[in-house]
């Protein structure tokens, strides 16, 4: 990828609620959206717009990726949210909430670019993939604007999108399992409903060179649910993932952070990678397994969330 930001932990909080952004600006989060959608009444929802664009502007964000979630397409709503945001020169990115048609988003992406103006940076576009016609067209939907730079899975919304049944966000339902043959005792495995949708927009993101960010884990006082939901986006490949409390930060961030002993391999390969290129070797012997520029690109992967 060439976007090398750092966006492991993703904090969602109520744009309407001053406070809590203010928090927010202050956290050790990698990047915040600050929500106008969801978590926002309807009859709060203009001054939500108002206090988000009073925030971008007063708060010091630091090194922060700061997004914006508008309100979907066909809201009455996102068209005076779309142009009111685009100008602000401290604001990174909008996330378009229930992402499903390319025509919607190159629209969208176009009225972006014209609302920006002359201001160097580009206004970066983030979709949320969490239906089941998102998760379908994905890959065009990754495709359809420039300005596309990151997919987020929406996991909450996904489950509601398929008829799942659960009322845990993150979490499959419990009697999601494989029963096994009466001759092994009816043994249950538990199964992962998310592994073939997080896959899907992983690859996607991967395949238009996007950052790849995966939903929250609902029970925010759960730290090792918290930690374990982390682990598994970060060992799949994914960038980061969005918390909706600040004590979810921590557990994630270290869940994305390698271990010394990976951090410690990873330099190893490039090295002896790097010595057998000076010797004319296109691959090298380290540990009894063969290394060539395929583990390369995978230690440098490791490297970069090694902070």
């Amino acid at each position: 990828m060439t976007d090398t930001r750092l966006t492991r932990t993703y904090l969602a909080v109520p744009a309407h609620r001053a406070r809590m952004v203010e928090r927010a600006a202050e956290s050790a989060a990698d990047a915040v959206f600050l929500d106008l959608e969801d978590a926002v009444p309807v009859g709060e929802k203009n001054q939500a717009l108002l206090t988000a664009i009073e925030a971008i502007e007063r708060l010091d964000w630091g090194s922060k990726t700061v997004t914006v979630r508008i309100n979907a397409v066909g809201s009455p709503f996102i068209q005076d949210e779309v142009q009111r945001l685009a100008s602000l020169s401290r604001l990174d990115a909008l996330l378009l909430p229930k992402a499903e048609r390319i025509d919607d988003v190159s629209a969208l992406g176009e009225t972006l670019s014209a609302n920006r103006g002359n201001r160097s940076e580009a206004l970066e576009f983030e979709l949320l993939i969490e239906t089941a016609l998102g998760v379908v067209n994905v890959d065009a939907l990754a495709a359809a604007h420039p300005s596309v730079s990151a997919l987020h899975f929406g996991v909450g919304d996904f489950s509601a999108s398929i008829g799942a049944r659960s009322d845990e966000i993150g979490l499959s339902p419990r009697a999601y399992r494989h029963v096994g043959a009466a001759a092994d005792g009816h043994a249950e495995t538990p199964l992962d409903l998310f592994a073939y949708p997080m896959m899907r927009i992983l690859i996607a993101a991967r395949a238009f060179n996007l950052r790849a960010i995966d939903g929250p884990f609902g029970a925010f006082r759960d730290l090792h649910g918290t930690s374990g939901s982390a682990r598994k986006a970060a060992t799949m490949g994914y960038d980061g993932k969005q918390v909706i409390h600040p004590d979810q930060i921590e557990p994630t961030r270290l869940a994305f952070r390698p271990s010394d002993h990976d951090v410690a391999s990873a330099r190893r390969v490039i090295e002896a990678m790097e010595a057998a290129e000076r010797d004319g070797h296109g691959a090298v012997t380290l540990d009894g397994r063969m290394i060539d520029l395929a583990n390369v690109r995978m230690a440098a992967r490791v490297l970069q969330f090694a902070s």
